[in-house]
């Protein structure tokens, strides 16, 4: 601020102009400029919401791999168990196998000496 007071006044007047040239509300530029941020705004809305939609199909889609993937494990699994326990089963069922097999070897072997 001017220290003499013909410059404080002419600062004032100066500053006081100023706020009254500025444009008004119904100024057809400032609409233009608002309806500008309005319309690049509204783009930006638009674009928020298509990627918030891909990224949920992305998410569902991941989320759908990841339970087919799981699924797939688990009947990897079971096929696993069940073979395993057909193992088993033929395991212990061997023995008799062999000892039947033995026991007919040893009544053929009777029965040519007889």
């Amino acid at each position: 601020m001017p220290a003499h007071p013909a410059d404080r006044r002419n600062y004032r007047i100066r500053t006081l102009e100023r706020f009254r040239a500025r444009p008004g509300p119904d100024d057809p530029v400032l609409l233009q400029q608002q309806a500008e941020r309005k319309a690049i705004s509204d783009a930006r809305d638009a674009r928020n919401a298509a990627r918030k939609i891909l990224r949920e199909e992305e998410a569902a889609r991941l989320a759908a791999e990841k339970a087919a993937a799981a699924e797939k494990q688990e009947a990897l699994l079971s096929q696993q168990a069940a073979e395993a326990e057909a193992a088993a089963k033929r395991a212990a069922e061997l023995p008799a196998l062999q000892k039947a097999a033995r026991d007919a070897r040893y009544a053929a072997r009777q029965a040519r000496r007889r």
